[in-house]
């Protein structure tokens, strides 16, 4: 139990909160009205056994948010100009190249496997260890996300009941699954017996990804409060968001 409980809060921080994901992607929210409209009865009656759990969550989550989270990182970003902060999200983000290469794999993407192969290498050498983002800024190689949440999707697993975690916000019990291989797969989390940690003990990788969400925060500061201020209720509008955008990355 305490190595699951280290595991998830490393997790926590492994991966840029949810609903920062979610507001930082705003833009995309715009194809999911008609989506929204055309819910049926069917999925709005589908069963959620966690509701109440559910509910409670991501009201936490949302004050932790609004109340600790983005104060902090808007003193952060008082601090630490943007093209650091950039730079610092650009090696973040490349030291995620493992993830994404493997479940393209897994998923028979060889043609993005090698272009994330060919970001990895222009990024890790012209880009300065990842510092900047060469490859996408200079050729135009875009970066192909997928994760194993993702993976089993295309496989055809379904996303199963819907689940609120602490701090990482919406998620299913599929994609649940899905971070906790990825946390056991990515560099970015410490592992005793694995041999190629980035960091010595579970501190500092948990020191690395407080600094890596709150970095990634400071990027996007205002977008989740623009997300929800038209929500009556938050957490099926936050619920229904994230199963759409699931189902469209599962799509693509």
């Amino acid at each position: 139990m305490r190595y699951l409980f280290l595991l998830l809060l490393t997790l926590s921080f492994t991966y840029a909160s949810p609903l920062a994901k979610q507001a930082a992607s705003n833009a995309d929210f715009s194809s999911f009205d008609s989506e929204f409209e055309a819910t049926d009865a069917t999925n709005q009656a589908e069963i959620d056994p966690l509701s109440g759990y559910n509910r409670v969550m991501t009201n936490f989550n949302d004050f932790f948010y609004t109340n600790l989270l983005n104060p902090t990182a808007r003193a952060y970003k008082a601090v630490v100009p943007k093209p650091a902060r950039k730079g610092i999200d650009n090696i973040f983000n490349n030291l995620a190249y493992p993830l994404r290469l493997l479940n393209n794999l897994l998923q028979f993407k060889f043609k993005y496997s090698f272009i994330e192969t060919q970001r990895f290498l222009i990024n890790s050498t012209i880009g300065l260890a990842g510092l900047v983002d060469v490859a996408n800024d200079k050729f135009n190689i875009k970066q192909h996300q997928e994760d194993f949440g993702q993976t089993l999707g295309h496989y055809g697993v379904g996303g199963g009941f819907h689940i609120v975690l602490p701090l990482l916000g919406p998620s299913n019990l599929r994609d649940s699954v899905g971070l906790v291989v990825d946390g056991l797969v990515s560099p970015m989390t410490y592992i005793q017996s694995r041999g190629y940690n980035l960091f010595n003990n579970n501190s500092e990788a948990i020191s690395a990804k407080t600094v890596q969400i709150i970095n990634y925060n400071s990027l996007h500061i205002g977008e989740y409060e623009k997300l929800k201020k038209d929500a009556i209720d938050l957490y099926p509008f936050l619920k229904n968001i994230y199963e759409q955008r699931r189902k469209k990355q599962i799509s693509e």
